[in-house]
């Protein structure tokens, strides 16, 4: 099956109190407007106002959906039912995020585009056998709806045709509560639902361990400033936690609780997944976002709910290959409220 044709474009979701903006190019969310406690919208990812820069290259991933593999494998390399695979090196020595033209970069089919009190849109993406190195034939679709007026949810699922696979999709939104042009992030306090980590070599891939975060820079499990300790881990936050311990809901576990002092805005997600990547944005430099802002190091967070990076490579990790016959299932609850 060819590859779907169509033009990048911008589609919106809105409710009355919060507005959504995703493009079809990579499953992208462009903007995520929310109130904070006086009522006032702001606009609270990272992004750019038109599809251009993303075509283009210009976006560290901002806010696509990441696959058919999210972070890293390790030197690109695995084998599956003896079968050994090479993947593309995009971030040397090791494969990042799907490869150099992985499901961020390209063009879905809008399947559904429903408005109304809970509009949603559902995206559709075939990636054919062999792409940037994987094995089989996987149907993904997306759907983001919004719940309640101040709740988006996300549904991922993805089914291998004929082959085995590993499949892990992870939604990339860099947040900033205080609204994307309003500086770094370090004053924002998270709790993350999480015991331990996932720790990794000199070239950020999982060494196999499970770490406790007891009594280290990444103990999150009280609610805790991100500039706290910041400087305690190299350039920044890039790392799985093993998520637990959080309350449970509706098939879905509280992974984390993220805080803006300065609109009291919060963010509550929730997940399925058993893992979450808490990144802090260490590698943005200089972009230059919507409406002129420019996004400096530590300017958004990302929240990377996902399987263990390089789990095809740990028998001891929560196994991300995905059977013929099987479903890959991903859902995500992002809840927005002011305290």
């Amino acid at each position: 099956m060819a590859e779907q044709s169509g033009k990048p474009d911008i589609f919106e979701l809105s409710n009355g109190t919060m507005q959504v903006k995703i493009t079809n190019f990579g499953c992208t969310i462009t903007s995520l407007s929310v109130p904070d406690k006086k009522g006032q919208l702001a606009d609270v990812v990272l992004g750019f106002d038109t599809v251009e820069p993303y075509v283009q290259g210009a976006s560290p991933y901002f806010g696509c959906i990441v696959g058919r593999v999210a972070n890293r494998i390790k030197n690109g390399k695995f084998s599956l039912n003896g079968v050994d695979y090479s993947l593309p090196l995009n971030k040397p020595p090791n494969s990042l995020h799907g490869g150099f033209k992985g499901f961020d970069k390209k063009i879905w089919e809008v399947v559904e585009h429903k408005k109304g009190e809970n509009p949603s849109i559902t995206f559709k993406y075939h990636s054919s056998d062999g792409e940037e190195g994987y094995p089989g034939a996987v149907t993904v679709t997306a759907t983001y709806s919004l719940t309640s007026s101040t709740t988006m949810k996300l549904d991922m699922e993805a089914v291998p045709e004929n082959k085995a696979t590993p499949i892990n999709l992870a939604q990339h939104t860099y947040w900033n509560l205080a609204g994307h042009n309003s500086g770094n992030i370090l004053d924002h306090s998270i709790q993350i639902f999480a015991s331990d980590i996932t720790p990794v070599d000199e070239n950020t891939v999982p060494t196999g361990e499970i770490m406790p975060v007891k009594g280290t820079p990444f103990d999150f499990t009280a609610e805790k400033k991100v500039g706290t300790s910041i400087h305690e881990v190299g350039m920044g936050y890039d790392h799985n936690y093993v998520l637990g311990g959080g309350e449970e809901k509706l098939g879905v576990k509280h992974a984390a609780k993220l805080k803006d002092p300065s609109s009291s805005r919060v963010l509550n997600l929730w997940t399925n997944a058993p893992g979450m990547q808490f990144y802090t944005g260490n590698y943005v430099n200089g972009v230059v976002g919507k409406g002129g802002a420019v996004y400096d190091k530590h300017a958004g967070l990302c929240l990377e709910t996902q399987g263990f990076p390089n789990a095809i490579n740990q028998p001891n990790f929560p196994s991300v290959v995905v059977q013929p016959g099987n479903k890959y299932q991903h859902t995500m609850l992002f809840e927005f409220s002011v305290e």
